[in-house]
């Protein structure tokens, strides 16, 4: 009997008429004979709800608590798919992650999936059940719910499609695939039908909603295929795979924008080795991811301006750790919080001359100022005024021949 791993996610599940939607689809699996293994997020709008009550209590909300609390929502909507089910006639159960267990290691509210105890899943399923299991979230060797970062119910049905080695694996969302740029935000975007590995961990990495980063880097190491569905339309959805080739004579596969990125920059720092490595070394400790960096050495060679990108919410602690660092010397510290990175991304620019410059070329043809630059084989991002996103976004997409 073929097996596949469905993962829902909280648009999917919005609703009780959504729940009821996902129960035809998940029904429509089960009808084909097929061993279905059914991972769900919380409803939409649930676990902003959750964290706002922590912020409302406490600004440093106990950490273990924090994950005891958001877990709730995933356990609320998995019952309700379940009780559906067997209201359909179905033989089905919700199962909460510590009671297969799901074993997970690293901090808090970013653990990542070690082990996963397939026994009791096994047994339920050989006798005709559908498991509907809690996505998001684990258990330590502490005994203590740990999650696994927004979007995590991703990084759940990838591990839950390693351990059990299933035929396949559908993440259900509210769009019907994998786009060229943000459908809502170009209308000329069009659907990726086949995408590698590496391009999707860019373009998630870097703005595109569609997939948590973690989950794609799961699926890469362990060779996973899934593929991404809508959960309203009956359409083919995009195909993530080790394939390279997207379409035929494709350099770019996508481009993808931010909007939460501000721009830091410490003024007068004194140029000695070491002092980027004190810089950075206590953001990291304190979960602060940084993204794109700039170093411009001043001309009397004593003093260096470093700058670099971090997610808007993340200024403020910023601000206090680097004046509270006695190892740097600087003279001030800035933050413009209007700015939003815009990247391409291509395996096909790996052996393509002229890139950067089209790139380049095409958004001063849009008077469009670039302010930061980073690169790698196979993406680069440019940071730009948030005012211009859709602008850029739309010259780069003609100019590399993607609408």
């Amino acid at each position: 009997m073929k097996t596949v791993v469905l993962k829902f996610g909280g648009t999917s599940v919005g609703s009780i008429d959504r729940i009821k939607n996902v129960a035809r689809i998940i029904s429509s699996y089960k009808r084909k004979k097929m061993g279905v293994i059914v991972v769900s997020s919380a409803m939409s709008g649930t676990t902003n709800e959750l964290i706002k009550k922590t912020k409302e209590l406490s600004n440093s909300f106990d950490a273990a608590e924090y994950d005891v609390l958001l877990a709730t929502g995933e356990q609320a909507t998995c019952a309700l798919i379940a009780g559906r089910l067997k209201h359909l006639g179905f033989k089905a159960r919700s199962w909460m992650s510590w009671q297969l267990p799901i074993i997970t290691e690293g901090p808090y509210s970013s653990s990542r999936i070690s082990k996963i105890n397939k026994g009791k899943i096994l047994s339920f399923m050989k006798s005709g059940g559908i498991p509907i299991i809690t996505g998001f979230q684990g258990i330590n060797l502490e005994n203590r719910i740990t999650t696994l970062g927004r979007g995590g119910t991703d990084a759940s049905a990838i591990m839950l499609a390693k351990y059990f080695n299933t035929d396949a694996c559908d993440i259900y969302t509210d769009v019907d695939g994998v786009y060229t740029t943000d459908p809502r935000n170009h209308s000329k975007a069009k659907k990726i039908h086949k995408i590698s590995y590496d391009e999707m961990l860019e373009m998630a990495s870097l703005g595109a909603k569609v997939m948590q980063p973690t989950s794609v880097q799961d699926a890469k190491l362990n060779n996973i295929n899934f593929s991404v569905k809508s959960s309203f339309q009956k359409k083919k959805g995009t195909l993530i795979t080790a394939v390279k080739k997207t379409f035929s004579n494709q350099i770019i596969t996508g481009i993808t924008s931010t909007k939460n990125n501000s721009k830091v920059t410490i003024v007068g720092v004194k140029d000695r080795p070491g002092v980027a490595a004190a810089v950075f070394k206590p953001l990291s400790l304190n979960q602060i991811n940084v993204d794109m960096v700039v170093q411009n050495i001043s001309l009397n060679g004593k003093e260096t301006d470093l700058t670099f990108t971090i997610k808007s919410e993340d200024v403020k602690k910023t601000e206090k750790i680097i004046k509270q660092n006695k190892k740097i010397s600087f003279r001030k510290f800035t933050y413009d919080n209007n700015v939003s990175k815009v990247s391409i991304i291509g395996v096909g620019m790996i052996t393509t001359p002229g890139i950067t410059y089209r790139m380049f070329q095409a958004l001063a043809s849009k008077k469009i100022n670039i302010m930061v630059i980073s690169t790698s084989e196979i993406k680069i991002s440019v940071l730009i005024s948030n005012k211009q996103i859709k602008k850029a976004v739309a010259v780069l997409h003609r100019e590399f021949k993607l609408d």
